[in-house]
């Protein structure tokens, strides 16, 4: 398969809406704009929503690292680069990114893990039992790095409740990962923001929230680094471990 098929890329302004009070892009529009470009580039390599619907199953965003360099501005020119890497633990397929600005300089690079789900029996399909067929590129990398688990036990302190409503499901009938990024931002105040930027963010996505669902965020430092922190999302309504992440501010 040719590198114009096995990289899927795409060219864009940055939108007023999906920026802060800095006029910078938010975190969560980075989220929000990698998973869209992951789901384009599956749809024309044939394992789009469509195609795998077909055969009863779907894509679970199940992990992903995004680092930040620069944060682009209102209007700035910035390019998506997405491509799958390879399979890892024999479970997830590793999907990995770079943003560019206009110059052709990276300002963010990430990598993500993906799971597939039988629809009926919402239980995981292993590769070897899909044999999807998709391009292969160990040898390119947005982050050189494992997404493992974060192994986080509710120590921390809770910072925030929410409950998922209308605008935070998606057409899985579940919310958004976007909108799991938007509530652990919401955890730390708006001071942070001012003082410096994110440097890293790592969210592992462990169990579906449905609407209606109440949940509480609970935010920790984990150790002597004061830019590091950990955020843990625990489903109230049915005491499930909705999500943790992992975060670290900018050195100042």
């Amino acid at each position: 398969m040719s590198e114009q098929h096995t990289i899927y890329e795409k060219t864009q302004r940055v939108k007023a809406f999906e920026c802060d009070f800095s006029q910078h892009w938010k975190p969560a529009a980075f989220f929000q704009h990698l998973t869209e470009a992951a789901g384009v580039h599956a749809e024309s390599l044939g394992f789009g929503f469509d195609a795998m619907h077909e055969r009863n199953l779907f894509w679970v965003h199940s992990r992903m690292k995004i680092q930040f360099f620069e944060f682009p501005k209102v209007s700035d020119q910035v390019t998506i680069r997405t491509w799958p890497k390879t399979i890892q633990q024999k479970l997830f397929y590793i999907r990995d990114f770079e943003v560019l600005n206009a110059a052709g300089e990276r300002i963010a690079a990430a990598t993500s893990a993906w799971l597939v789900m039988d629809a009926t029996a919402r239980r995981m399909v292993t590769p070897q039992a899909l044999n999807l067929s998709l391009p292969s590129t160990p040898q390119l990398y947005g982050l050189d790095e494992p997404l493992e688990k974060l192994g986080l036990t509710q120590k921390g302190e809770e910072k925030l409740r929410v409950r998922a409503g209308y605008s935070a499901i998606d057409m899985l009938g579940h919310v958004n990962n976007s909108r799991y990024v938007e509530w652990i931002c919401d955890t730390f105040p708006l001071e942070e923001y001012r003082k410096q930027p994110l440097e890293w963010i790592q969210v592992n996505y462990d169990h579906e929230i449905r609407p209606g669902e109440e949940v509480a965020l609970l935010a920790n430092q984990p150790g002597e680094d004061n830019n590091l922190w950990t955020v843990e999302g625990v489903n109230r309504s049915n005491q499930t471990h909705a999500f943790e992440c992992a975060l670290h501010w900018r050195a100042e």
